[in-house]
């Protein structure tokens, strides 16, 4: 049985969608048990009227909420009964195997490192997002915004865990692996990234070079590294852009009949298109390099984000024991490189 600890009170809708996307996954996964973290009497009015196996929901209570704009790590050690510090610790105590939260981001970050702990090996943990692709199965990114900056071994570390995940959760049998940069070639780029591209050379099987932002969703590459700053920003304005685009089509073909015509006739590819750029698809982005399964929920995360993030992130994680593989395969980056950075709290 997959335990998730769901931090039923973070994001902008909840409990109401969080709850109903994490009933939605249960409905789908006959192993899946769900710990419903959060104000008791709110969780209860949200599951009211819905049809779920009793045995495998359970409700823990918390009186406490880390709202978006509290400090986080302020947050994470004052909320003692806040749902995501007790999702969390749950974790941590071994009675839930994944937590997830559409809560605070840098408190999720805190909190992951302060009840989990890093993997051996790990500097500062990171946070994957699956990007959508053209070529079919999505490429995965990281970091996203777990860490602003990031040296060129903290980045080899980023690119080993993104490795074994995709070889792991999506498939990939030898995935490649890219640094994003302003070009192709080997000495392009800032200091931190031309460094970066010779321990790459070196160290990392799969490594395909440098790639720029407008091949990521073109099949250059299934692992794509950079920093967190850099990271954030790419995934923000890539969201961004699917959503304008799409509200373009739909502001447009309104205008004339004859649009309204042509979309009837391209309604397969207009769906289609939606789908590949639905940035729920894949839910939200784990916390690489923690001991344990940490997932990041978007805040404005609705239903079917909660429900994705369980069947295709938590559940096969935890399924296949890619903690283990992450820790096995840096324990091997190890021997090869130091990392002198620690982590900032």
């Amino acid at each position: 049985m997959v335990r998730v600890a769901v931090d039923a009170m973070g994001g902008d809708y909840a409990p109401a969608e969080i709850v109903s996307g994490a009933l939605s996954a249960l409905a789908l996964l006959d192993d899946l048990h769900l710990i419903l973290v959060g104000h008791e009497d709110k969780i209860s009015r949200a599951l009211a009227g819905t049809n779920y196996p009793e045995d495998r929901v359970e409700i823990r209570h918390a009186s406490e909420l880390i709202e978006c704009d509290d400090d986080p790590g302020l947050s994470i050690r004052n909320k003692k009964d806040s749902s995501m510090v007790k999702a969390l610790k749950m974790v941590r105590e071994g009675e839930a195997d994944a937590a997830l939260s559409a809560g605070n981001t840098g408190a999720l970050m805190a909190g992951g490192v302060l009840f989990l702990g890093r993997l051996s090996g790990i500097n500062r943990p990171a946070l994957l997002t699956p990007m959508p692709s053209f070529s079919g199965k999505p490429v995965l990114f990281l970091d996203v915004g777990a860490n602003m900056d990031a040296r060129p071994e903290l980045l080899l570390q980023y690119a080993q865990m993104g490795r074994i995940y995709a070889q792991q959760i999506l498939g990939y049998k030898e995935p490649r692996v890219a640094l994003l940069n302003v070009g192709a070639e080997a000495n392009k780029g800032n200091s931190q990234v031309r460094r970066a591209y010779t321990l790459f050379e070196q160290l990392l099987p799969g490594f395909c070079g440098n790639v720029e932002g407008t091949g990521v969703f073109f099949n250059a590459a299934e692992v794509v590294v950079c920093d967190g700053f850099v990271g954030n920003i790419f995934l923000k304005t890539s969201e961004g852009l699917s959503r304008a685009i799409l509200t373009f089509f739909r502001q447009e073909i309104d205008t004339k009949l004859t649009y309204k015509l042509g979309a009837f006739l391209l309604k397969p590819v207009f769906l289609n298109l939606r789908n590949k750029i639905d940035t729920s698809g894949y839910g939200g982005a784990p916390l690489l390099g923690v001991n344990g399964l940490c997932i990041k929920c978007h805040g404005s995360s609705k239903a079917r984000a909660i429900e994705q993030a369980i069947i295709k992130q938590a559940h096969p994680f935890v399924k296949k024991n890619v903690t283990s593989k992450l820790q096995a395969a840096l324990s091997e980056l190890a021997g090869d490189i130091e990392v002198t950075e620690s982590i900032e709290q």
